[in-house]
């Protein structure tokens, strides 16, 4: 069963988050908090607490489980374009040069291997 999280008008670029998320898309949730724990960016931290966060949804779905033992991981995540906050910086000989303060909109699902899939994974392998 798979958990979503969203952060919504996160202040920043679309562009920085992207480059954050790109490095956990796909990967197991303890690797990729590994991965967002050591990573140099500011982006980095919101991610990492938006993962948190799944988790924390996931065994709110699933009573009795441990995420350790139900193998999750990071199934689809997403960075959307949000608003857009326009200001004028003051430019030579009275002219003014906008400035666009970017934001985003981060999705994030996890989901659980369950035992078919990894021994249909192991099969696919082997053959």
């Amino acid at each position: 069963m798979e958990a979503v999280a969203k952060l919504n008008d996160c202040p920043t670029s679309p562009r920085k988050m992207r480059l954050v998320v790109d490095l956990i898309r796909g990967e197991r949730v303890e690797k990729a908090l590994y991965i967002l724990k050591f990573t140099n960016k500011e982006a980095a931290q919101r991610v990492e607490k938006l993962l948190l966060s799944a988790i924390k949804n996931w065994e709110a779905k699933n009573e009795g489980q441990r995420p350790e033992d139900s193998g999750l991981f990071v199934k689809t995540i997403t960075v959307d374009c949000g608003r857009q906050l326009k200001r004028l910086r003051p430019a030579p000989q009275g002219r003014g040069h906008r400035i666009r303060k970017r934001s985003n909109h981060v999705t994030l699902v996890v989901d659980s291997k369950t035992v078919a899939e990894n021994i249909e994974n192991l099969e696919s392998v082997t053959n």
